[in-house]
């Protein structure tokens, strides 16, 4: 697939460097939104984002039913999928376990082949351990799921402080 996986921490200039791709594609965009807003500042940030994106991109919710986010975007539209990290919140949230958001991680990935886009999502395994057993099953989760994206994107990106360090090229010192 021709994805771009964006990791970083929260404010690294993920969701920027995202829009930028999708600007310069040249493609229609569909974006993906998977935020909820849950209070008040959370709906002022989403708010923000909204006001950000080009009104002529399309913009699909999909907090938890990714996938037919992404089966109901046009075949020849650039997608961003912004962002995993609060999908798989949302799904932990509704009670999903683990090994179901690896498979519905592995959905995605699939429904994304021969597709053009970038994936959004948080690196949150840089820090401590949390302290409690729902924070330590997110960080795990949602770092197999970030592993599975990684090895079916064609490139992969950690973004800090607004400057991008590609980190595909790990790929040919590990093997393919």
């Amino acid at each position: 697939m021709a994805i771009v996986l964006l990791l970083g921490g929260a404010r690294s200039g993920k969701s920027a460097m995202a829009m930028r791709l999708a600007s310069d594609s040249g493609a229609p965009v569909t974006f993906i939104a998977t935020a909820q807003p849950g209070d008040e500042e959370m709906a002022a940030r989403i708010e923000r984002h909204r006001d950000d994106r080009p009104p002529s991109w399309k913009t699909l919710e999909a907090p938890v039913d990714l996938l037919s986010a992404v089966r109901a975007s046009d075949a020849d539209n650039f997608i961003v999928l912004d962002c995993l990290t609060l999908w798989v919140s949302n799904l932990l949230g509704d009670g999903s376990s683990p090994d179901q958001i690896e498979a519905a991680a592995c959905e995605v990935i699939a429904a994304l082949q021969d597709r053009s886009g970038v994936v959004v999502t948080n690196e949150v395994g840089l820090g401590i351990v949390p302290a409690n057993d729902l924070a330590r099953s997110f960080r795990d989760v949602l770092g197999t799921v970030n592993s599975l994206f990684a090895d079916a994107a064609d490139r992969s990106v950690l973004m800090v402080a607004g400057r991008a360090l590609d980190l595909s090229s790990t790929k040919s010192v590990l093997g393919p």
